[in-house]
């Protein structure tokens, strides 16, 4: 199973600064409940954004970089590539926009993090939606907290 996780701002905004723009402690917990066992698919700058390895997870980076290495990191230099090295263990694609937009065909759910509102940044995503016949599964709204902005967990599959 191939899933994408994101969380995505209303007006496409996903990244500012190499980082996520909000902290969302609940969406940092579905993220980690979503990708446990899984072999995370990832471009270099999301790898180099953890603030580690993450514990019971591949990390599989993809680069165009041929001598880029990481300790505890396993290298590809395409997606298909990425696909090979991560059989048969089920895929999680968790950014950035690129290797969203690369994986897209591929994936067979999305869990997405609606977080409501336009937000300042300088990565985005198009809406998924926008690219293939999907069917929301399931939806669980979240109000505004403590200055954190309302969000929605989202379960996308494929049509």
């Amino acid at each position: 199973m191939i899933q994408l996780v994101v969380a995505r701002a209303a007006n496409g905004v996903i990244g500012r600064d190499g980082r996520l723009p909000w902290h969302l402690p609940a969406d940092l917990k579905r993220f980690k409940a979503l990708t446990l066992g899984t072999a995370m698919i990832m471009g270099r700058r999301t790898f180099d954004s953890l603030p580690g390895l993450l514990p019971s997870r591949r990390h599989i980076v993809v680069t165009r970089s041929k001598d880029w290495s990481a300790p505890g990191a396993e290298v590809a230099h395409s997606l298909p590539q990425a696909f090979a090295l991560a059989a048969p263990d089920d895929v999680s694609i968790i950014g950035g926009a690129e290797i969203f937009a690369l994986a897209l065909p591929f994936v067979e759910r999305i869990e997405l993090t609606e977080v409501q509102g336009d937000v300042a940044g300088d990565t985005i995503m198009a809406d998924p939606r926008e690219h293939g016949p999907w069917r929301e599964t399931f939806r669980e709204e979240h109000g505004a907290e403590d200055g954190r902005p309302a969000f929605a967990f989202v379960t996308l599959e494929r049509a």
